[in-house]
């Protein structure tokens, strides 16, 4: 598979080196395209890959090209592929908030993906919801899977509305788990811990209760019934967290990421 970025920025690069790692695309198949001369620079002598300030050549014979940019930045960094891209290229886009539509205009494309990826893509532990135009299908849809498996988990839906629900859910979700650890940590300082003791064990707590609850394949509820014992430290613990209203608050939360996600879209 040949790829071409335009963006070689924290996240374009995951996906780059992913990919490399993972066998999907060889160094020498790749071409990022980047205004930053130092981020060419890293990206060259670090995985092999071309570099270049143009998108139009970075471009010119890729299978899939990723646009990997800030969404400000788009309409000025993407501008030059319009009238150069074939029909047997796919443009899939990894940008917060820019539409399908808005994507296929400056591009003039209709094999068009929009991706929302989180975080722990960068690690290989991410979720990335994707979906696809109509003129992406078969061997197509197929290597943008094979490639978005890199990061982590991912998941095809048939309708852009279901961007905009990832973005409020897994793409915002890492900021509300990190949250929870704040929270947590602060509060077990408060109880005398040092910071560094309750760094770890809030952190291994919340790593561990995720891969405890995915081994499980159990509902959260059955899970935290198990550990709540009538009469004990759980069940104290989880009746201040309910009188607080957490659980409407994450409600909340989510509900206005979604309605945002939706307004930046337009």
């Amino acid at each position: 598979m040949k790829l071409a970025f335009i963006g070689g920025g924290t996240m374009g690069e995951a996906i780059a080196a992913g990919a490399i790692a993972n066998k999907v695309a060889a160094a020498g198949d790749i071409a990022v395209c980047d205004v930053a001369l130092a981020r060419r620079e890293h990206l060259s002598s670090r995985y092999g890959v071309s570099v270049t300030e143009s998108a139009s050549e970075a471009a010119s014979g890729a299978d899939l090209i990723v646009l990997a940019v800030k969404p400000q930045e788009f309409a000025s960094a993407a501008g030059g592929l319009k009238g150069s891209l074939t029909s047997g290229q796919t443009v899939m886009s990894i940008m917060a908030g820019v539409r399908i539509e808005t994507i296929a205009e400056v591009t003039g494309h209709a094999a068009i993906v929009r991706a929302m990826p989180n975080t722990p893509a960068t690690i290989g532990e991410g979720m990335t919801v994707w979906t696809a135009t109509a003129a992406v299908a078969g061997p197509a849809r197929e290597s943008v899977r094979l490639l978005l498996s890199v990061l982590g988990e991912e998941a095809a839906v048939d309708d852009e509305k279901y961007i905009d629900m990832a973005t409020a859910v897994s793409g915002s979700g890492p900021a509300y788990v990190f949250l929870l650890i704040e929270a947590l940590v602060d509060a077990a300082v408060e109880i005398g811990l040092e910071r560094e003791m309750a760094t770890r064990m809030v952190l291994q707590t919340v790593k561990g209760s995720a891969r405890y609850a995915e081994d499980s394949g159990a509902e959260p509820a059955a899970l935290r019934e198990q550990v709540t014992s009538p009469g004990g430290t759980t069940e104290a613990a989880l009746r201040e967290l309910e009188d607080a209203g957490v659980r409407a608050a994450f409600a909340r939360a989510v509900g206005a990421a979604y309605e945002r996600a939706k307004e930046l879209g337009g």
